[in-house]
């Protein structure tokens, strides 16, 4: 695919635009990890394709308010959700290695393996999809301000951000007024700092 073309052709348009011509590429995912303002594009996907289906992989460490509000979003929005979650479960890996710390790259890179990476790709793997659909938006970190609304992933698959522009004004208006839950108590342990990466949408 030429990958200029296709982010010219979509230059200026809405997210309804350009998550149409997601789906048209062929089969088509969206993950979330049901962060703030997650309810945004799993919203605006399944107004398009009510079936499609959401990829979530669980770390386990999510907080209970998370857990809480991805039941409350899967439930309103009645989510096609196919579940991951790593190969250990969070008290054994807790137990044998405990808690990586941020000062220790590597075995903070083995946690992010573990816990995010692997079960990510098995879902992709799995599911065999064309096109991925995610939330990211320029203004989150500085990785993300120079990325394009589409994009190569790994094996092909086409990484579509129909969201990348917006602000979080534009979300917050758009939470309101759908009437959508989101939830601020959130933590995400493969990143501790909000302006690193996990690896998911960073470039190899």
């Amino acid at each position: 695919m030429d990958f200029d073309a296709a982010n010219a052709a979509l230059e200026g348009k809405g997210p309804s635009d350009i998550i149409e011509w997601g789906l048209a590429q062929g089969k088509s995912i969206i993950s979330t990890n049901f962060r703030p303002h997650e309810a945004v594009l799993l919203h605006m996907v399944t107004q398009a394709q009510p079936d499609i289906e959401v990829l979530w992989v669980d770390h386990g460490y999510n907080t209970p308010q998370t857990y809480r509000c991805a039941e409350e979003v899967i439930k309103q929005l009645t989510l096609n959700v196919k579940l991951y979650i790593p190969l250990r479960s969070r008290a054994h890996r807790d137990t044998i290695d405990g808690m990586p710390s941020i000062e220790d790259q590597a075995a903070h890179d083995r946690f992010t393996e573990e816990v995010k990476l692997e079960p990510f790709r098995r879902g992709l793997r799995e599911m065999e999809p064309v096109t991925w659909f995610t939330a990211l938006r320029r203004e989150q970190t500085t990785n993300r301000a120079g990325m394009q609304a589409v994009a190569p992933h790994t094996d092909g698959i086409l990484k579509v951000s129909p969201i990348l522009d917006w602000t979080e004004a534009d979300m917050n208006r758009y939470l309101e007024e759908h009437k959508l839950p989101s939830e601020d108590v959130y933590f995400d342990p493969t990143k501790v700092l909000e302006n690193r990466e996990c690896g998911l949408h960073v470039q190899k």
